[in-house]
């Protein structure tokens, strides 16, 4: 795991560049601090000490800064910690020491105080500010002997000092809580992306399941039938029998047709022919036995999801009458209003408690999957699905759907 300095800087460019900052400004401070003493005290007796501790100083800052931005990322961090807090003792020791031969070292301490602070825990840091700013200010008293007493000398470290912590730590605290506000929304990203991929594959199976309802199920429930039928008369009625398995053949290949669309999200295969919305219904119609009709016609154009939707609800709705009704004969309505279209299937079979049921027209109870796929279909158009029934009466189902709704026309 990284050292969190070295984290906080890598991801910080701002911390960086104050890093870089600091490293420049001790170095300046180092070299103007040799300099003046060598001035004011051209080699007296501690002069060599002076200078070979700025020496060591100087390198020690060197060393420790290049130690740290080329540590090992996979080295174990308490060695790490242990190693930097040793450097960063070291290098307050020999300062200390400086500041002893010579205070003019003393203003060194501004940017070892900011390393303190970004290296060692709040408390420790603190008590190393506390240890520079003394040792600052013994300084400053040395320095000013025999022009006696200024009160600045007292207040101006510590008040200086206070202000640089404050404003650090403060600025260390904003940083954390903008973390931690990145890592909650991040997190919540996060979570509303699979929040979305779950919705989205609920929808996607909302949509094969109704899909495979209207084309599959219906179409290999129909050709069952017929053959059924075609091996009652297989030998009494050859003729009938073939008629009934060319029939289901085809309604095979219509299925086939069918699933191939629907897996590609396309229209189906009524509507993939051209035409347009009536052809297909009456393709429908046609293959269920039914009658269309047609009453109006579209101020607009109708919407490819609408258009769709309609002839999805035609399929489902006959396919209930036929397996479920018992009719003698069922009607197709496409009907045209101004701002919707409307579908009616209405069939005079032996109806059913729409109530109880929950299918398409015709159906019994139990039946399943009919209406609520059908609602469903309609539901995400911004459309309405009723259905008018009772036992013995027939049944009219009736769906309803806007053409401007951003659904509809997305």
């Amino acid at each position: 795991m990284e050292h969190p300095e070295r984290l906080r800087t890598a991801a910080d460019p701002d911390g960086r560049w104050l890093a870089r900052v600091m490293r420049a400004a001790f170095f300046l401070l180092l070299g103007a601090s040799l300099a003046r003493f060598l001035l004011r005290h051209p080699w007296a007796d501690r002069g060599g000490w002076v200078v070979a501790l700025s020496a060591v100083l100087a390198l020690l800052y060197v060393v420790g800064e290049s130690a740290d931005r080329s540590a090992a990322p996979y080295s174990r961090p308490g060695a790490r910690d242990t190693r930097r807090l040793g450097w960063l003792g070291a290098v307050v020791a020999v300062w200390v020491v400086l500041v002893v031969l010579a205070p003019s070292f003393a203003w060194c301490a501004v940017p070892l105080l900011y390393t303190g602070l970004r290296t060692l825990p709040t408390r420790a840091s603190l008590a190393l500010v506390a240890l520079l700013t003394a040792f600052v200010m013994a300084a400053q008293l040395r320095l000013a002997d025999g022009a006696g007493f200024d009160p600045n000398l007292l207040v101006a470290p510590p008040a200086v000092a206070a202000v640089a912590t404050a404003v650090f730590v403060h600025a260390q605290r904003q940083s954390a809580r903008q973390r931690a506000l990145i890592d909650d929304l991040v997190r919540t990203r996060r979570a509303l992306a699979e929040t979305e991929r779950r919705a989205g594959a609920l929808a996607e199976r909302q949509r094969l399941s109704m899909e495979i309802h209207d084309t599959l199920a219906q179409g290999l429930s129909s050709q069952r039938m017929l053959l059924q039928a075609a091996e009652r008369v297989w030998d009494e009625d050859p003729a009938t029998a073939r008629r009934h398995t060319r029939t289901a053949a085809a309604g095979a290949e219509h299925g086939l047709a069918e699933a191939r669309r629907f897996v590609h999200d396309l229209a189906p295969a009524d509507l993939a022919r051209g035409g347009g919305l009536e052809e297909a219904l009456a393709a429908v119609a046609a293959r269920e036995s039914a009658v269309l009709r047609v009453d109006g016609a579209p101020g607009v154009a109708v919407p490819e999801r609408v258009r769709a939707a309609l002839v999805r609800i035609a399929q489902g709705a006959l396919a209930n009458v036929r397996e479920h009704a018992a009719a003698g004969s069922a009607a197709v309505t496409l009907t045209y209003l101004d701002d919707e279209v409307v579908l009616d299937v209405s069939d005079d079979g032996r109806g059913f408690d729409p109530g109880a049921a929950a299918a398409g027209p015709g159906a019994g109870a139990g039946r399943g999957h009919g209406l609520p796929a059908m609602r469903a279909r309609v539901g995400q158009l911004g459309g309405t699905l009723t259905v008018e029934s009772a036992p013995g009466e027939g049944t009219v189902l009736s769906a309803a759907i806007p053409l401007h709704h951003p659904e509809a026309t997305g």
